[in-house]
């Protein structure tokens, strides 16, 4: 009886060994990096793929490179198949590792399996009566990248091949007016996060802007605006500013600098503020200083109020670029554009998605393009 029951046993590690095999084959994964030795802060690429390989169902994914403090992630691109029964996921990260020595980069993912009638029924809901897609989700182990850091030279500021500009908008002014500093950082590499470059001194009143920071994807360059303007009672030098940086791509250290700024400041006149007369006449001011200092920090502040609106112009192009936006207006099929709003499970996509599903399973075509405009006038 023993021997029976041993038998049993066997074939029933066959037949789950077997399921898993099967479950195994809906899909396969790739995970590459464009490196694995690199120095810190140097940036390095990675590639992930998803691709179904089982027709049969309907498959959803959700992948994400977990969080750590051992290294900052960035998406770069995320591309979709156009039909449900094939998903071909192609994902792009930028990747910067935070600390010297061995880091593992990890991943989870999500597979959520369904039906098409199941798409069916979630799609006839609408707003008032919304149907969740139901799915059967699994976690699926990834195996995690591992990266070997070196350190750069001690008191390396900024890591990359970064060029320095800089232009002040006057070397002679009066006193109390603004002078106007724009200093760029710009090249290839990790984004500069300087704590400051003008230091404080007791000669001149500093004010300063939140650094503008933008990268491109395509080809990672960085460009940061720092915005500055000082106001003194009298002349003052601004010392000389110095950068330490580390080139990774040539291995070689480099200084960035700045050279010392002298700057002359012509007093006010106490003369010029007062009626010099000794007489019993009335005591007249000469207002003139105080017209053309409210000139100056008329333009001051009007140079204030531009650096405000550039901020919110930047927000603005940012939040034009949310993902989910630029995902939706390269959808290229309805079906592309369907698998992609189910996978946001957002009810406010209701409406988009019955009409995808009416247009592909009947006979009620929509226009696609006229579609996407309206998905991306709403404020995703």
């Amino acid at each position: 009886m023993k021997h029976n029951l041993g038998k049993l046993l066997f074939h029933c590690l066959i037949l789950f060994s077997l399921s898993v095999g099967i479950k195994a084959e809906d899909f396969s994964y790739a995970i590459k990096a464009s490196k694995h030795e690199v120095y810190l802060h140097e940036p390095l690429q990675l590639t992930v793929d998803l691709k179904q390989t089982n027709p049969d169902v309907v498959l959803l994914f959700h992948f994400t490179v977990n969080e750590s403090p051992d290294y900052a992630v960035k998406p770069l691109l995320s591309k979709y198949a156009d039909t449900l029964h094939h998903v071909d996921q192609h994902m792009v990260y930028k990747i910067y590792p935070l600390k010297t020595g061995d880091i593992n980069i990890t991943f989870s993912l999500i597979k959520r399996e369904t039906t098409d009638d199941k798409v069916r029924y979630f799609a006839s809901g609408d707003r008032d009566d919304f149907k969740k897609l139901e799915t059967i989700d699994s976690a699926v182990a990834l195996p995690s990248v591992t990266l070997y850091v070196k350190p750069v030279p001690e008191g390396t500021q900024l890591v990359g091949d970064f060029k320095l500009s800089y232009h002040v908008s006057t070397h002679h002014t009066s006193a109390f007016s603004p002078i106007n500093m724009d200093i760029t950082l710009q090249g290839k590499g990790y984004p500069p996060k300087l704590p400051t470059l003008i230091p404080k001194d007791p000669h001149y009143t500093l004010f300063s802007e939140k650094p503008s920071i933008q990268t491109t994807s395509q080809d990672e360059h960085t460009v940061v605006h720092y915005l500055f303007a000082l106001s003194a009672k009298s002349a003052f030098t601004l010392a000389p500013i110095h950068i330490q940086a580390f080139n990774p791509y040539t291995q070689t250290p480099y200084t960035l600098s700045i050279p010392e700024q002298k700057f002359t400041i012509d007093k006010v006149q106490s003369s010029a503020l007062l009626d010099q007369m000794d007489t019993p006449a009335p005591l007249k001011v000469d207002w003139g200083w105080m017209q053309t200092l409210l000139r100056y920090l008329l333009v001051f502040f009007a140079g204030y109020l531009s650096a405000t609106v550039l901020k919110w112009t930047k927000k603005k192009t940012q939040f034009t670029q949310n993902p989910l936006r630029e995902k939706i207006a390269h959808a290229q099929t309805d079906k592309a554009l369907l698998q992609l709003l189910i996978s946001q499970e957002n009810k406010d996509f209701t409406e988009a998605i019955e009409r995808l599903e009416s247009s592909i399973y009947g006979e009620r075509k929509v226009n696609l393009a006229t579609l996407k405009k309206e998905l991306l006038e709403k404020r995703l």
